[in-house]
């Protein structure tokens, strides 16, 4: 005799298993995200390299009239 167990999933449950691997998953990249971000601001400052050289600021002067 053939022994078969079949187990029944309920739609919400995989709904609810879903949210939550989509949930590790972003929270993985947000956290990969923030130490590639400090390796690489460690590795500019070792290099001496600064991201805003080229960049223009605007002054804070407030013209009144």
């Amino acid at each position: 005799m053939n022994n078969v167990v079949v187990a029944y999933i309920d739609p919400s449950v995989m709904t609810y298993l879903i949210q939550a691997v989509v949930g590790i998953v972003i929270a993985i990249g947000a956290g990969a995200g923030l130490y590639f971000r400090k390796a690489k601001k460690k590795v500019d400052k070792k290099l001496g390299i600064d991201e805003n050289k080229n960049k223009e600021v605007e002054s804070d002067e407030i013209e009144v009239k």
